[in-house]
């Protein structure tokens, strides 16, 4: 890493700290990770964790460095086309199914990268006369930072559940505590017209938040948790997975073509991952679950986690209820402060909670497909890319997992997946109609 913070001064600026501070705890949430660990790719949606390390530095070096400091010199320029992700203005790249064969370079060599291009960047910083557009610039780079720390989580979390031994990443996770979840109640909203998106002009948001807007709510009522383990079992144990009825008819072909009959790392007592037509549906102590501190008896109390949309809108309606949209979300999330089940808590995984549940614990399915607000334009230039071109055949989710940054999210923040993502900290919450 570049030099820490020193006695003269130079570091003294919030900018600096928080490069440096973010920075260094992409590498700290790799520490127990053996070099074989870095390359592994267990499927398309999964990158290695090296590479990860890697496209964040190429993301400094590209939009920062590269146009901002005169006097920089490219570490690789081989590194641009094996470390751009989709960044199509910025050049071509190489396919991300295939990130997994990249052996070369090592971890070492990645880290010596990451190294050279911090060095730069503090130098850029410490020469003073930041303009607020590249101060901005950083500032969009240390919120990526933050989502590839989670991405590294949940990637190497399917890497490792793939390892018939279900080794643990780390074996020091703290260990949640056993609570007994609110009773859930729905909570009656008065419709109208709200405003929504991204308030502070003086904060940072991603332009996918913005413009803010007027939407318009109906009469709802939405509950004030999510839901539990205990409550998808006896989904599962009326036949949930085996109910035509209760699905998508999309979610009815992936769930018959993936074989899928619980959520994805749940397993019994042995390790065995629970799919196919032979599933067994589990008696409550034969429950397990893969977490990233291995193999452990499921929580019932604890929201039900790496589910997909179809899972979610299916369980759903079997529960009378369905998925509230992302604005119905936001109008009441807004009203609570964030706090919760974050990264820094150390779990790791979601837990039980006796009060409400805003944030953290998992991502929560909308029922709202991932679109452009009104007036939305995405940022000039390459970084336009970041967010806009995604908007198609993706569904909204809201509240950040435990594996997000506590001081990354808020109640405007949105984030997207496929509506067949599973490996995710993915869960849910109900709401009615009034």
């Amino acid at each position: 890493m570049a030099a820490a913070p020193g006695a003269d001064g130079r570091f003294g600026d919030p900018l600096m700290r928080r490069y440096l501070q973010t920075r260094e705890r992409s590498v700290e949430l790799c520490r127990s990770l053996a070099p074989e660990d870095y390359v592994v790719q267990s499927m398309p949606d999964v990158s290695p964790a090296k590479w990860h390390l890697a496209h964040i530095t190429w993301f400094f070096e590209t939009f920062v460095l590269q146009p901002h400091a005169s006097d920089y010199r490219v570490f690789d320029e081989r590194y641009a086309y094996l470390f751009n992700s989709y960044y199509y203005t910025a050049g071509q790249m190489h396919a991300r199914p295939r990130r997994g064969l990249l052996s070369r370079p090592t971890v070492a060599e990645v880290l010596n990268y990451r190294q050279h291009v911090d060095d730069a960047v503090v130098s850029l910083l410490a020469a003073g006369n930041v303009s607020d557009a590249l101060a901005g610039l950083i500032t969009l780079g240390l919120n990526h930072e933050r989502q590839h720390q989670e991405l590294m989580l949940t990637d190497i979390k399917h890497v490792l559940s793939c390892n018939p031994l279900q080794p643990a990443m780390r074996e020091d996770l703290a260990t949640p505590p056993r609570l007994n979840p609110v009773a859930l109640r729905f909570e009656s909203v008065t419709g109208g017209t709200v405003n929504v998106g991204h308030e502070d002009a003086a904060a940072f948001c991603f332009d996918n938040e913005t413009p803010r807007h007027t939407a318009l709510l109906h009469d709802h009522a939405i509950a004030n948790r999510l839901v539990t383990n205990a409550e998808y079992l006896e989904f599962m144990r009326d036949g949930g997975y085996q109910n035509c009825e209760l699905w998508l008819s999309d979610g009815w072909a992936t769930v018959n073509a993936q074989g899928w009959r619980a959520p994805l790392y749940w397993r019994d007592a042995s390790g065995q991952a629970l799919s196919g037509d032979d599933a067994p549906v589990l008696a409550d102590a034969e429950a397990h679950e893969f977490t990233l501190g291995g193999l452990r008896a499921l929580d019932l109390a604890a929201p039900v986690s790496h589910v997909s949309f179809y899972e979610a809108d299916a369980f759903a309606r079997w529960a009378g209820a369905r998925l509230p949209t992302e604005f119905e979300w936001e109008h009441t999330a807004a009203s609570h402060p964030v706090s919760g089940n974050f990264a820094e808590a150390d779990y790791w995984q979601p837990v039980a909670s006796d009060e409400q549940q805003w944030f953290g614990d998992v991502w929560e399915w909308t029922s709202s497909a991932y679109s452009p607000y009104p007036g939305f334009k995405p940022l000039a230039g390459s970084l336009g890319e970041y967010n806009g071109k995604f908007m198609c055949n993706q569904m909204t989710v809201r509240g950040g997992s435990c594996a997000s940054a506590v001081d990354h999210i808020r109640a405007s923040y949105r984030s997207f997946f496929y509506p067949n993502a599973r490996w995710q900290f993915l869960g849910l919450r109900l709401a009615k109609d009034a």
